[in-house]
């Protein structure tokens, strides 16, 4: 009830409510977009190569089944995550773009226009590298026909990147994210009935089920936790009389959430290693990247945590700045009890920072291999992307929902939470 209650009041709200309906619009396009086929490709014969066990596998999922039909979204926002990695890896390392990401709006906005030129580059690479895996299903070879399916997946590519910054501009939420977040949960229904077909048929131990499910509920609260969890720094600001007016003197804090990053980190990890996978199924020179990196394999796994943890510590450092916290509570006459402002403050913050993040990092590393484990364990294959996707849908649903309700608190609307 109090959740159908607030939905009403988020509609009742004219400006929400456009937010709302532009970025279920903005779903919509992509999920039509996601059935349009490529031309030039025997798209039936092609579902069939597209396994669980294979890195493509994860990709399609991303892609919302895209790939498997091979669509004109087939290549997702993958292309446009990796440029995102890269450009924001190279701020730090040069001087010119770190000055430019400092330069605010105008800054990021030439930021952003770099992204753009890297997804056009990556899109038409990865575009050649998926045309060169398909090639046996290509109707009729050549040049031209190439060329075509190339610049067909670079185009969708582009269409997906301009229609998840539209969603993030004028909708609610992370474009990105909920066109990911769309896509896996679209292909829930298709994967419970295949699940229930194959328990039927006798191919899947219904005990591997029942097991799956409680993991799932077990994710699901584990996330929740993580995601919701903060540790508080008290702040304390001193008395100050203006005229005849007394200013501060209040007690606040700075919520530091364990896991600051979100469901990025997996996002960017996943989109890395797809890289030297998909390249080693195609060039026969490179065959053992595949064998020693391909999906479900130990190296493919020790990486994949290790990148997990280097992301959510990356994006936290990108996210969260404890010298400019630091700095404007010094300007404001904040400080947290028992320590100097300035840098003492920022020193404390990013310590404290540092050994939370460490939890939430692990438990990324950990939900990222979890299905890698269980079906090892059980032999199921809904284990394959059971906690990735949940992970994914859950942290994007939880920030969503938080923006939702920030702007009904605004309002003076109770939000989702009492």
């Amino acid at each position: 009830m109090q959740l159908l209650s607030t939905m009403q009041n988020a509609f009742r709200i004219a400006d929400l409510r456009r937010k709302i309906l532009f970025t279920l619009a903005m779903l919509v396009v992509f999920r039509i977009g996601s059935f349009i086929p490529v031309p030039g490709i025997d798209a039936s014969g092609l579902a069939s190569k597209f396994g669980q066990g294979n890195i493509f596998g994860l990709l399609d999922l991303f892609a919302g089944g895209s790939l498997r039909r091979f669509t004109i979204f087939a290549m997702g926002v993958n292309p446009y995550i990796t440029s995102s990695i890269i450009i924001q890896l190279l701020t730090i390392v040069i001087p010119s773009l770190e000055e430019m990401a400092k330069e605010g709006v105008e800054g990021r906005k030439k930021i952003q226009q770099l992204t753009r030129y890297g997804t056009v580059l990556l899109a038409i690479i990865q575009g050649y590298g998926t045309v060169a895996y398909v090639r046996e299903f290509i109707i009729t070879p050549g040049f031209f026909t190439t060329a075509t399916i190339i610049l067909t997946l670079t185009a969708g590519t582009m269409f997906l990147m301009w229609l998840g910054e539209k969603i993030s501009e004028r909708g609610i939420g992370n474009g990105i994210s909920l066109i990911i977040f769309a896509g896996i949960v679209a292909r829930l229904p298709s994967s419970a009935l295949t699940t229930f077909q194959a328990i039927g048929a006798g191919g899947i131990n219904p005990f591997a089920v029942v097991i799956f499910l409680i993991l799932a509920v077990v994710v699901i609260a584990a996330v929740v936790l993580i995601q919701e969890g903060q540790r508080r720094i008290p702040v304390q600001y001193p008395k100050r009389v203006v005229g005849r007016k007394v200013y501060g003197g209040q007690s606040t804090h700075i919520p530091l959430r364990v896991n600051q990053a979100g469901v990025i980190p997996v996002i960017f990890a996943s989109s890395i290693l797809a890289v030297p996978a998909t390249i080693g199924l195609f060039v026969p020179g490179l065959r053992f990247l595949d064998r020693w990196l391909g999906y479900n394999t130990f190296g493919y796994n020790f990486l994949y945590a290790l990148f997990v943890v280097f992301f959510t510590y990356f994006y936290t450092a990108v996210t969260f700045n404890p010298m400019q916290i630091a700095d404007n509570m010094k300007k404001y006459g904040g400080f947290i009890p028992g320590l100097r402002p300035g840098r003492p403050t920022a020193e404390y913050l990013e310590r404290v920072l540092t050994r939370i993040t460490l939890v939430g990092a692990l438990f990324l590393a950990a939900i990222a291999v979890l299905p890698s484990i269980a079906t090892g364990v059980f032999g199921y294959g809904a284990f394959a992307f059971g906690s990735t996707s949940l992970l994914i849908m859950v942290g994007v649903a939880l920030d969503t929902m938080k923006q939702i309700e920030a702007h009904l608190l605004m309002r003076h609307y109770e939000g989702f939470m009492k």
